[in-house]
């Protein structure tokens, strides 16, 4: 595997990792703008927790306590947060992921604004195994009790109360179990580059990866994958074939076409690529059964 097909791997799993954690509070409903704050939290706290310096524990059992760290953290904070409605929520959503960052360029034993080494590495094996088993497990999730009441939320709060959801909590857990899928990507991302800085980890990332999951779909797990994967592939798509043509004027505005087809795609499909009544008929054709309205 060639160094430029490797770095290109390695950030489709982040961002898919990234994209199935805002994914789940999107599932109920919940636009959260604060990605970047979760990133951070995780980054900061397993590369902390491995160094030498700080409590110089192995790479895997520090992963797994940032996430815990960073799930305690979604759980507080998602309390007041998800009191607020609409626009309000990604306000305050966003407010939590400046004020980590603040906290963070701030304090000194984090390296402050130069940023954090971290010393054990993860290779890009771990990295593509830990991606996919978060693809497996959000399916899962999804197919649980509990997704399936996120799903009830996300389509009709009001109908969802009236069959028994307790709403609040369905929006609780998703909240916190996102939080924690983002503090994992935060940690395998400083574990693979041995280096994390707050500025990284900044409002433009956290806009991105509610783009990965608004133009994927919020209806089925396969939307984040579907918009991590085209937001991944399509620019290098873009600069491959300006490249091929010799066009410089195309390999630097190609995030210009880019924005148009992202508008269009929005304008034509707003519910997100993948919807629910796709992957119906998609397992109706693979499974033999069409569906009754196709049939006629």
């Amino acid at each position: 595997m060639s160094g430029y097909v490797e770095a290109q791997l390695i950030i489709l799993c982040l961002s898919i990792i990234y994209a199935y954690a805002i994914f789940l509070p999107a599932a109920s409903g919940q636009l959260n703008l604060g990605a970047a704050g979760f990133i951070t939290l995780g980054a900061y706290s397993s590369g902390w927790f491995n160094l030498s310096d700080g409590l110089g524990l192995p790479m895997a059992v520090s992963v797994v306590l940032s996430m815990l760290l960073v799930g305690a953290i979604g759980f507080a904070i998602s309390l007041p947060i998800l009191r607020t409605r609409g626009v309000y929520m990604v306000l305050a959503t966003f407010a939590f992921a400046e004020v980590v960052s603040g906290i963070a360029i701030n304090m000194e034993f984090l390296g402050g604004a130069a940023g954090m080494p971290v010393e054990a590495h993860a290779p890009v094996e771990i990295v593509v195994a830990v991606a996919i088993a978060v693809i497996l497990f959000c399916f899962y999730f999804m197919s649980t009790r509990l997704g399936l009441a996120l799903r009830a939320v996300h389509d009709d709060e009001n109908v969802a109360v009236l069959f028994g959801v307790d709403v609040r909590t369905a929006r609780v857990v998703a909240f916190t179990v996102g939080g924690m899928l983002a503090g994992l990507g935060g940690a395998i991302y400083g574990h693979h580059y041995n280096y994390v800085e707050a500025q990284t980890f900044n409002v433009l990332l956290s806009i991105y990866i509610l783009l990965y999951v608004l133009l994927g779909g919020t209806q089925t797990a396969w939307g984040p994958l579907v918009g991590a994967i085209f937001f991944t592939v399509v620019p290098e798509l873009f600069r491959q074939f300006a490249v091929e043509i010799g066009s410089n004027w195309l390999a630097d505005s190609r995030f210009i076409f880019f924005g148009m087809l992202i508008v269009v795609m929005m304008v034509i499909r707003p519910e997100g690529v993948v919807t629910r009544t796709m992957q119906d008929r998609c397992a109706g054709y693979l499974f033999g059964r069409r569906p009754r309205a196709l049939k006629e």
